[in-house]
């Protein structure tokens, strides 16, 4: 099976062995990957910000970018979500709307792929530690993916997993959310923190390269000895 995939910004820039675990994975799921060099920003933190207009620009040239490939895969809920509010953002435009529907529905969720089209649930992944999961909001809320992580992480060999307390809760991330509200998201990601301790887990996981970057980040400076991946690596740990 052919897939592309969309590495996103943060991974490309701060967490490259994210995506190489990606790739390492699908692989070895028996999937031939590409990496489109002429992918840019999906355009969501300028679109969130209210800059429509230039951020369809980005959005455009994703479009094309990706229009020949079978599946799009993201190691990241929330860009891959953005492929589906694109048919909404060009509405009515005889062009791109057509083509911006035909790239929301090849577009997956790293996790969604693999449960949902190769139809794997035990990837054959080993880890040993004892670890809890950071569910997003754009993934489980918006893009809908909520038991994909579970049924994989479930089958992973030796791994300790213990539910996380006010997973709903937002981390406080949110993109341009956490630098223009700042103290609100500091409070907001201290609440993660601590309910991450009372997991008493080693490993805090997630699927989103933004939550884990700023949930990471408050741990770090903290001084917890918590360590952060991305589900990727777990899943392509052996």
């Amino acid at each position: 099976m052919r897939i592309s995939l969309f590495a996103t910004c943060l991974v490309d820039m701060f967490q490259s062995h994210v995506g190489i675990a990606t790739v390492e994975l699908l692989e070895r799921l028996g999937c031939e990957v590409d990496f489109p060099k002429s992918q840019v920003c999906c355009g969501q933190p300028a679109y969130n910000s209210g800059y429509v207009k230039e951020s369809k620009e980005a959005m455009k040239v994703m479009i094309e970018t990706f229009q020949d490939a079978d599946y799009v895969v993201s190691p990241s809920g929330s860009c891959a979500y953005m492929f589906y509010e694109y048919p909404d953002i060009f509405k009515g435009d005889p062009v791109w709307e057509p083509k911006a529907k035909r790239l929301a529905e090849k577009t997956y969720e790293l996790t969604q792929f693999i449960v949902d089209v190769l139809k794997i649930e035990d990837v054959g992944a080993s880890f040993e530690g004892a670890v809890t999961y950071h569910t997003s909001c754009h993934m489980t809320r918006l893009l809908g993916v909520k038991d994909a992580p579970m049924i994989l992480l479930k089958n992973v060999k030796g791994l300790k997993f213990t539910e996380l307390p006010g997973k709903e809760q937002c981390c406080g991330f949110g993109g341009t959310f956490s630098v223009k509200m700042a103290q609100i998201s500091e409070q907001m990601v201290d609440e993660k923190v601590r309910h991450v301790e009372d997991t008493e887990a080693e490993y805090l996981i997630g699927a989103d390269a933004g939550c884990l970057m700023n949930i990471g980040g408050r741990i770090e400076r903290q001084g917890k000895p918590i360590k952060v991946l991305h589900i990727a690596e777990v899943l392509n740990s052996r």
